[in-house]
């Protein structure tokens, strides 16, 4: 609206400048005497002069708004149902406890007895005295073994008290005549005599001793 109104301010100003230009031109004109013809035809130029309007100055136009671009459409993703089977499910079993070991102390045993000392002597069995050989010999061949012309060998052992005597004969093997074997115990229990066996403090004990005749018949 105030732009308008300075406008027709300016077009005023105009208008009165021209009409006070004509009425000096017209007065000239009457002081010089110049001609009617001529007058006109300033009158006629200057009526018809031509009076543009200022036109308004326009504004330059406001820069497009800068519209952000749409984010391209994105088509969501099929979903596919695909079965998938439960994962194994493993059973752990905690093992209970272990219950701690706990050792067993036996109850200490008896203590034992010291070690005997060493033997002053060295134990000895039964020696027989004399020749052994002369206690049961073919002389002393029996009369029905040797009727029956019996033979063999009869082994024996006897028990020598601690007097060196024989105090028993047990036949340790027979000879195969039960004669002959008894011969044999009664002879060496009559004739047998020893140096009795000794412990290790070298005195006489009881002792055995054994060994064996041979019967045989004597050849003429």
């Amino acid at each position: 609206m105030a732009y308008a109104d300075r406008d027709k301010t300016g077009e005023n100003i105009t208008a009165l400048v021209i009409t006070g230009l004509l009425i000096a031109l017209l007065g000239w004109a009457l002081i010089s005497g110049l001609a009617a013809e001529g007058f006109k035809a300033i009158v006629k130029k200057v009526t018809t002069v031509d009076i543009k309007k200022d036109e308004p100055k326009k504004e330059p136009p406001p820069p497009p708004k800068k519209v952000a671009a749409a984010p391209p459409i994105v088509a969501p993703p099929t979903r596919i149902n695909v079965n998938v089977s439960p994962p194994p499910v493993t059973t752990v079993t905690t093992p209970p406890p272990v219950a701690p070991v706990v050792p067993v102390i036996a109850p200490p045993g008896p203590v034992p007895a010291p070690p005997p000392p060493p033997p002053k002597f060295q134990p000895k069995g039964p020696q027989p005295k004399g020749a052994p050989g002369n206690w049961a010999n073919s002389n002393d061949y029996p009369s029905g073994p040797l009727r029956r012309e019996e033979e063999g060998v009869t082994r024996f052992r006897v028990t020598v008290g601690a007097d060196g005597r024989v105090t028993s004969c047990d036949v340790t093997g027979s000879s195969g005549s039960s004669e002959l074997d008894s011969t044999t115990c009664s002879l060496i229990t009559r004739r047998g005599r020893f140096n009795p066996a000794t412990n290790g403090e070298g005195q006489p004990v009881a002792g055995s001793w054994g060994s064996s005749v041979r019967w045989q018949i004597p050849k003429d």
